[in-house]
């Protein structure tokens, strides 16, 4: 999960930095407009990846953030399968929305491992 977050963290500057580079990896147009969003969901990306990473560290990790994090990854997933189908991505874009999907899973099964915080 640590390197799970880790990509997540890099391909996120990656996108926030050269999203044209990254466009052009997974098959989509590139303009003014789609690097720009690009760039946001980048800037996301790297939020979500460090807010993983950081509670991953934590003496007691944050079931909500684990939880979170999860359905960050599974919508990525979800949203990149769409723009395959919908031929804004090329299907190099696949091996994205599988990643993010393996990864959504992984930290589901991260959060049902923890415990919940019990009050007293």
């Amino acid at each position: 999960m640590v390197l799970i977050s880790a990509a997540t963290i890099l391909s996120g500057l990656l996108q926030v930095f050269a999203p044209g580079f990254v466009l052009r990896l997974i098959g989509a147009e590139i303009t003014n407009s789609t690097s720009h969003f690009f760039a946001i969901i980048g800037m996301f990306m790297f939020l979500f990846g460090g807010l993983m990473l950081h509670t991953i560290y934590r003496a007691k990790p944050s079931r909500e953030a684990v939880l979170w994090c999860a359905l960050q990854k599974i919508g990525a997933c979800v949203a990149v399968a769409i723009g395959i189908y919908k031929g804004l991505f090329s299907f190099m874009a696949l091996g994205v929305a599988l990643f993010d999907l393996f990864s959504g899973i992984l930290f589901l099964y991260y959060h049902r491992t923890l415990k919940s915080d019990e009050r007293d």
